[in-house]
């Protein structure tokens, strides 16, 4: 085999390869990334049994070929290479060896055979569509901060992707909870998703998926089906396991008869609640809100490190109201809201809370209150 290609493509394939290998491997061809030369294509797979990916990149090949070498070495030497550098790589097949040249540098990597590489096996997809990388990233984005890290909870580990009915038909929604604040955000449905199974999509996977969808004319083609979820551009197909269990009914923690509103300015309300916070003791960082006619007092006590309070000015017309949150949990909340004003709909210090961007109700959220 033997190959050129330019730096800047080849750092991007081994890159998006090198981020699904895991750091320590019992298996050593899992370090591994597939490199598969062939017309005017190089091709880098990388898997660790999970997740594989495929990047493709054009490149001269003089001889066509297959060869595994370490992902992560591969990464650091093309990383530390000049920009707009070509480089050549080549093995002789015989020797175990791949050789990695630009300019005067030169690398000599030990190698794997490919045969020892496992593909993951295709299976066949249910349903097949394609969607713009805007919406799935705003579907990702905005419920991936609830999914929780709990092991022993492990069908809330990732985001659970299906079709749903909404007040305006069916929708393409996703959802994350990790027990103590939720996340649920629709899009209108895809054409072709309408038989799609849900599944959830773990949160490694949500993770890498991120890297595809950042060029907004993108149409990500879908592929889905009981055990796999596979999302292919143009150059990368990304493909997954997805979580072998049951998501639970998340409708019955959503509230519906919270009827105190306030309506606060996003940005002054996050950047509040993270001054507040500072003095909070870090196991629990709780903050307390009282509200009373249009005004919001947020405060903190931690009598091993002091108090601290502000006043912010709201939209709130009903009954005092004292609750308490994890301050975390409130800013990671805030943080998603991309229009000016979150609403927030209170029923008392007890029940969940609910909120939403503006009057948009495709997306929602529901925090659990702490008491303080």
């Amino acid at each position: 085999m033997k190959f050129s290609i330019e730096r800047g493509a080849l750092l991007k394939a081994v890159s998006q390869a090198q981020s699904v290998v895991e750091r320590r491997n019992t298996i050593p061809i899992l370090a591994n990334v597939l490199i598969e030369a062939e017309g005017d294509t190089v091709s880098f797979r990388a898997t660790d049994l999970d997740i594989e990916v495929v990047d493709k990149a054009p490149a001269q090949v003089e001889k066509a070929g297959a060869t595994t070498v370490s992902a992560v070495t591969l990464h650091e030497i093309v990383r530390k290479l000049p920009d707009g550098a070509l480089v050549t790589l080549s093995d002789d097949g015989v020797a175990g060896r791949l050789t990695v040249e630009a300019g005067r540098s030169n690398f000599n990597l030990a190698t794997l055979p490919r045969e020892d590489f496992p593909v993951m096996a295709s299976s066949e997809y249910q349903s097949n569509f394609s969607a713009p990388a805007p919406v799935l990233r705003r579907l990702f984005d905005k419920s991936k901060f609830a999914i929780s890290t709990e092991e022993t909870r492990y069908y809330l580990n990732g985001v659970y992707l299906h079709v749903s009915d909404s007040d305006g038909g069916k929708v393409l929604r996703a959802v994350a909870t990790d027990g103590h604040r939720l996340a649920r955000i629709d899009a209108d449905l895809p054409s072709g998703a309408e038989d799609m199974p849900g599944v959830i999509v773990p949160r490694k996977t949500v993770g890498e998926l991120r890297k595809l969808l950042d060029d907004d004319e993108m149409k990500i083609a879908v592929s889905v089906s009981e055990t796999k979820i596979r999302f292919a551009t143009p150059n990368i197909t990304l493909t997954s396991k997805v979580i072998d269990g049951t998501f639970p009914d998340y409708s019955r923690v959503i509230p519906v008869g919270n009827t105190r509103k306030m309506e606060v300015d996003a940005g002054d309300f996050a950047a509040a609640v993270d001054r507040v916070a500072t003095v909070s003791s870090e196991r629990s960082r709780a903050v307390k809100m009282a509200l009373d006619q249009d005004k919001l007092v947020l405060s903190v006590n931690a009598p091993d490190s002091g108090a601290a309070e502000e006043e912010l000015a709201v939209a709130y017309n009903d009954e005092r109201l004292e609750i308490g949150f994890n301050a975390k949990y409130l800013l990671e909340i805030a943080s998603q809201v991309d229009r000016e004003n979150a609403v927030f709909l209170f029923n008392s210090a007890g029940d969940p809370t609910l909120m939403r961007e503006g009057n948009d109700a495709s997306a929602v959220y529901v925090v659990m209150p702490m008491r303080v």
